[in-house]
């Protein structure tokens, strides 16, 4: 019995010792390649003695399915030791190199989207912290760096100076002891008040879900680089997740709404550290989004606006700890999109609500998942049936634009004809105006795919219940912005507005296509776009 205790002491001894590698970083990343048929084992870094690092990943053993990468980037000259619970073998296909593997095809990928933000490699979902800085959009977002599935939630980083062109950056929070990285927002601390600045620099403040608690972390360089509070976490107990947070001038203190016992919490706090609970408003799930906003562009005369992760909100009014509803719930915005959040601290010469959010879009064959929808503006508007929230992609889109080529009163079968030009663009706006002359349902689909359809008879936008804002009008309009695997559209103006996931892999080829042919097109405008990554 001691010889084979013996012999299975020595076994795990070598087994142990055989998913281990050490190596002195030389290079910029490290290549790690995954197979989709591998289960998942964990994985460490350790550099220079210094744990850094614990995520899970399919490492393949044998021909991969697509790679990852790690940025090496801050660690040159330094020892790193990986230490791995999976099969051994797939160590030994791990390497270090200036370039990223596949960064010759990198957004020139048959399924990459061209008009949306989607990351390098690796999966995304939530968007997070996203704020103005000095002339930059940051963008934020839920990741995992090593996989195309849900897992070892980071913080991903990108910037943009006109919201349409995007650089990835490092991952900007990685998980800790205390937690993954959930979702969560961000903001400039202008007046210093939780002491994180420092020389003058205003510090940019992550508040984030490390479930079930709230943390922070801040940057001193643009959110280059975080420091996470050492007093982590800041609320813990009643926390749920997914903290909005903003400062309330006239109570000169900071606001945070919470997810929270199926509705969203409000508490506040004087220095971002200490937090009041004050209210709660049910009948919402995740991601909340809190701001106020001018009716009709009159900045004298605002709503409150809450909505959660479904697209569904309420217009009403805020005290600094309580949200009192007025109307609602309406919904704004429907399909494969979820969690959309606004970025901060835009300027006041600016003075727009200009919204991003997860697109519920996979990419078949691709080594990443999911993307960003297009930047919005939001703004409220009087209807003959109140107050309601519109939702419109933002000016800068339009530079992407290329020739326009407009048709008037036509109809739909001169309307097919004229856009099988396009059958194959790979990122294409189509601006249209319909007038119904027959009940029934009217469409445009792409190689057999409804992409928009309008069912006057039905109060139907796509299957989903629309009501115009003249409710006997047989006309609406369509704004519709097709990429390579999704499709937005905007009805009336920003009315209503809904994402598609295309059918990028259908065996019809038949383009666009107008049926049935009793209606009148009364214009037709079509703008191939050109591609964010050029």
């Amino acid at each position: 019995m001691k010889s084979i205790l013996i012999a299975l002491i020595l076994m795990v001894s070598i087994t142990a010792k055989s998913q281990e590698i050490a190596l002195t970083v030389s290079k910029k990343y490290l290549n790690l390649p995954i197979s989709t048929k591998t289960e998942r084992a964990k994985m460490s870094f350790t550099f220079n003695g210094k744990p850094i690092l614990n995520f899970n990943i399919r490492l393949a053993t044998g021909e991969p399915d697509y790679w990852v990468f790690y940025d090496l980037s801050k660690y040159k000259g330094q020892t790193l030791e990986i230490n791995y619970t999976g099969n051994p073998s797939g160590l030994k296909k791990v390497y270090q190199d200036e370039r990223i593997a596949g960064q010759d095809s990198m957004y020139k990928e048959v399924n990459r989207p061209q008009i949306h933000f989607s990351t390098r490699r690796g999966w995304i979902n939530d968007p997070n912290g996203m704020i103005y800085l000095d002339g930059e959009y940051h963008l934020f977002y839920q990741h995992n760096p090593y996989e195309t599935d849900w897992e070892n939630m980071h913080w991903g980083h990108a910037i943009s100076k006109d919201l349409v062109h995007w650089k990835e950056l490092p991952t900007a929070l990685f998980p800790d002891s205390i937690g993954t990285m959930f979702s969560g927002s961000a903001l400039v601390d202008h007046k210093n008040t939780s002491g994180f600045g420092k020389d003058g620099i205003a510090p940019m403040v992550a508040v984030y879900t490390a479930p079930p608690v709230q943390c922070l972390a801040y940057s001193l360089d643009k959110g280059q680089t975080f420091t996470k509070y050492k007093e982590n976490p800041v609320l813990k107990g009643r926390g749920d997740r997914d903290p909005h947070v903003f400062w309330y001038e006239p109570g000169k203190h900071w606001v945070m709404s919470l997810y929270e016992n199926s509705g969203m919490a409000i508490y506040t706090s004087k220095d971002l550290k200490q937090w009041n609970y004050e209210s709660q408003t049910s009948g919402f799930y995740e991601c909340p989004q809190f701001f106020e906003l001018p009716i009709d562009g009159n900045k004298s005369n605002k709503k409150w606006v809450l909505y959660g992760a479904s697209g569904v909100y309420m217009i009403g009014t805020f005290n600094g700890k309580a949200f009192t509803p007025e109307s609602g719930k309406y919904r704004y915005i429907n399909g494969n999109v979820y969690a959309a959040q606004t970025f901060a601290n835009i300027p006041n010469s600016d003075g727009r609500r200009i919204q991003m959010g997860w697109g519920q879009i996979t990419h078949p064959g691709m080594p990443f998942k999911g993307m960003m929808t297009l930047p919005t503006e939001l703004t409220l508007r009087s209807t003959n049936d109140g107050i309601r929230l519109f939702s419109y992609p933002v000016k800068e889109i339009d530079a992407l634009q290329e020739k326009e080529y407009c048709w008037e009163n036509i109809d739909p079968k001169k309307g097919t004809e004229f856009l099988q030009q396009f059958n194959n663009a790979a990122a294409l706006r189509i601006k249209l105006t319909l007038k119904i002359t027959h009940p029934d349902k009217v469409k445009l689909s792409l190689n057999g795919q409804e992409i928009f359809s309008y069912f006057l008879s039905w109060s139907k936008v796509n299957d989903q219940f629309y009501f115009p804002n003249d409710i006997t009008s047989k006309e609406i309009t369509a704004d519709i912005i097709i990429d390579k695997t999704s499709a937005e559209v905007f009805i009336d103006g920003g009315a209503y507005s809904f994402v598609l996931q295309r059918d990028v892999n259908s065996k019809n080829k038949t383009g666009f296509q107008f049926s049935p042919e009793w209606c009148e097109i009364k214009s037709l405008k079509v703008y191939p776009m050109k591609s964010i990554w050029e």
